[in-house]
């Protein structure tokens, strides 16, 4: 599903990702490699016509890995130890955009937004097909772990029992009612 479609079916979820993925201007992209092994690195995030995408050097191994298997894990930036900011998390497809319409359009916009000035033709651009979110919360002081995915729209806490494990899921409200 494009971004935009996220945004219309979960607004306050999809507000939440824009927050944790979006803003910081920087995040996680998983791909893997044709030895099956993971790879991550860092890439910068840009919404455009209600697609998330992201662009990547021209010829790297990541773009090389998603070209081959279009599996991705893009993953917010965690600063904290505490984990009270929450962790978002968006499991898709990157899809090779050929276009190069689009690409000039995204050019222009990052040259305008960002700064920096793409050079159309000269690097990847893939938009991520949303199939899967979670946020993840933790409470620090009671070790509570919050966690909302969607699809399917569930919300539960998790208490925790101890410093390092946490009870059955419980139902919660938060993110998506």
């Amino acid at each position: 599903m494009h971004w935009a479609e996220l945004e219309e079916r979960q607004p306050r979820l999809a507000a939440k990702a824009r927050e944790r993925l979006i803003e910081p201007g920087v995040l996680l992209v998983v791909s893997l490699r044709a030895d099956g092994t993971a790879r991550l690195s860092p890439v910068e995030p840009y919404v455009l016509e209600g697609r998330l995408l992201l662009s990547m050097l021209w010829q790297s191994h990541k773009a090389r890995d998603l070209q081959r298997d279009p599996r991705v894990l893009v993953h917010g930036i965690v600063t904290g130890r505490e984990g009270d900011e929450g962790e978002l998390k968006l499991r898709g497809r990157a899809v090779e955009v050929s276009d190069l319409d689009l690409h000039a359009r995204y050019a222009t916009a990052v040259t305008e937004d960002l700064g920096w000035s793409p050079e159309v033709g000269r690097f990847h651009l893939f938009e991520v097909d949303v199939e899967h979110l979670a946020f993840v919360r933790y409470d620090a002081a009671t070790g509570d772990q919050y966690v909302t995915t969607w699809p399917p729209g569930a919300e539960f806490v998790r208490r925790g029992t101890t410093a390092t494990t946490v009870g059955r899921p419980e139902p919660y409200a938060g993110l998506l009612s």
